[in-house]
């Protein structure tokens, strides 16, 4: 399974074309597809994007759902109907439709944004903005990430977790 990385920001040409960093492409390896999956993130105003083994994975996991469930329909269409198979070119661009642009607000540049098994294309100030957030957000919280000596996650601690508006003074945290 590929492992996604760090950031990059790319030119974006006049037809749409973008070159994928080639440190995603390399983590891609060989897959039955040649290229990338892309779709409308669930959470940030961005397009998510993955290799093909992974959209086989979520495609799998979807087909565990009774086949006449609303909740298997949701996840179909809200998953798969999205997603755009963005074959890779000899010179490792793929080209964005206008659809995924406007999702994530691109013209002329792109960030690309690995999160281990996944990557998002962003707006660069918009990323800059989000990137800021997380980084508050992951300070916030970073008690509960535990990691065991095998390197697996470990349970999140509960007692770390502070209620919104940062708790009521009592008990643990930084101050």
């Amino acid at each position: 399974m590929a492992l996604f990385l760090s950031t990059f920001e790319k030119p974006i040409d006049k037809k749409g074309r973008v070159s994928v960093p080639p440190q995603f492409r390399t983590a891609l390896g060989p897959q039955e597809f040649h290229g990338i999956v892309a779709y409308p993130s669930f959470i940030n105003a961005a397009v998510e994007a993955c290799g093909y083994d992974r959209i086989v994975q979520l495609s799998e996991s979807i087909e565990t759902f009774d086949p006449f469930s609303e909740e298997r329909d949701a996840f179909a269409t809200a998953i798969l109907a999205e997603c755009q198979q963005l074959a890779f070119d000899p010179e490792g661009r793929v080209m964005l439709s206008r659809r995924l642009m406007d999702i994530a607000g691109l013209e002329d540049r792109v960030v690309f944004v690995g999160k281990g098994r996944t990557f998002e294309l962003w707006q660069p100030d918009r990323f800059a903005d989000h990137q800021t957030a997380a980084r508050d957000i992951a300070l916030a919280q970073r008690g509960r990430l535990r990691m065991d000596p095998g390197g697996r996650r470990a349970a999140a601690q509960p007692s770390a977790i502070l209620p919104a508006g940062g708790g009521n003074g009592a008990g643990g945290g930084d101050a």
